[in-house]
């Protein structure tokens, strides 16, 4: 049912934790299933530095998490924003058609962490321009 390269990240998932001071976080879930996945992000240069997860699920969504924090690490924003559902389920060498809705979280959930990393650097940029004018 599974391939080995999900069962491999399912049991030995990488890359998981949170990050504290986080530039970005993401969270998604899916109320059917009950998976529920946040992504932590730390930029630098518009580059992802660091990547962590937590996921509450079954192991194709922890294997997707896994994956994904993968994929992400050392891209620009750009390039981790076109990461898509399908990616992850082909790095994974691919995922049963009913388990695909997880590898649609983990990337919903990574650019949910990079639109929540550009809206807090936006508001700190507005922050900054409205004390330089007083």
């Amino acid at each position: 049912m599974y391939s080995d390269k999900v069962m491999e990240h399912f049991q030995n998932p990488r890359n998981v934790g949170d990050i504290e001071d986080a530039d970005g976080v993401g969270t998604v879930g899916n109320p059917v299933c009950g998976d529920l996945m946040t992504i932590y992000i730390k930029v630098k240069d518009d580059v992802i530095e660091d990547i962590k997860f937590k996921t509450f699920g079954c192991g194709a969504a922890i294997a997707t998490s896994s994956m994904v924090t993968e994929m992400a690490m050392g891209k620009t924003l750009e390039e981790a924003l076109a990461i898509t559902r399908d990616d992850v389920a082909d790095e994974l060498e691919g995922l049963p058609p009913v388990k695909m809705h997880c590898s649609n979280l983990a990337a919903d959930a990574l650019h949910a962490a990079i639109d929540n990393y550009r809206e807090n650097k936006t508001k700190i940029k507005d922050i900054c321009s409205a004390c330089e004018e007083e």
